[in-house]
Order: structure tokens, then sequence, then C-alpha cells
């Protein structure tokens, strides 16, 4: 009978000993999965404001230049500026309407990386 016993005990003690180690394993696991993910979303945090400055640097170069083009070409500088003006707000209004569309993109891409990984 007392044989059963230490037998008990020591399979107990077996799955007590399996089951520290998995929480251990898992703990480690989640810890390098965090840091994997914070990475992977401070990489792309800081490549999308380093595109996007530079972008954004061009795109005014440009829209100053095809002010003053299409102002020379319409003999109204003021006008060139003007029609630009309006071709960025409707560019803006575009954007603001499809902004649930932009919006599930993003959502997608970013659970493909986030959950697939």
């Amino acid at each position: 009978m007392n044989k059963i016993f230490e037998s008990i005990n020591n399979k107990a003690d077996s799955a007590s000993e399996i089951g520290e180690k998995y929480l251990k394993d898992t703990k480690e696991y989640f810890i390098l999965k965090i840091f994997e993910q914070l990475t992977i979303s401070i990489s792309m945090i800081a490549k999308v404001l380093i595109i996007g400055s530079l972008l954004f640097i061009g795109l005014m170069f440009l829209s100053v230049a095809a002010s003053l083009a299409i102002g020379k070409w319409l003999d109204d500088v003021a006008l060139g500026y003007v029609i630009v003006s309006v071709i960025f707000l409707i560019c803006g209004i575009i954007t603001y309407y499809s902004r649930a569309v932009i919006s599930n993109k993003i959502i997608a891409k970013m659970s493909s990386k986030f959950f697939n990984s």
C-alpha cells in the first residue's frame, strides 16, 4: 500500500514539475512575442514617419511649382494657388469619404502581420 502512495506522490511531483516548466516556457514565449510585435510596430511607425515626411516635403515643392506654372499660364499667380488648393481640397474630401476602406485595408494588413507570425 505504501508503494502505491509513493508512486502517486512521484507522479504528482512529476506533473507539478512539468506544469511549472510549461508555465515558465509559456511566459518566455509571450515575452519574446511581445518584443517581436513591439519591434515590428516601432519599425513600421519609423518607416512611415520618415517616408511620409519626405513625400510631404516633395509634394509641397511640387505644389508650389504647379501653382506658379498654372499662375503663369493663366497670367494670375493667385489663381494658380487657388486651383492647386481646390485640387488638394477635393483629394481631402475623397480621402475623408473613403476612410472606412482605408481603415479596413490597414486593419487587414496589420492583423495578418500580428496574428500569422
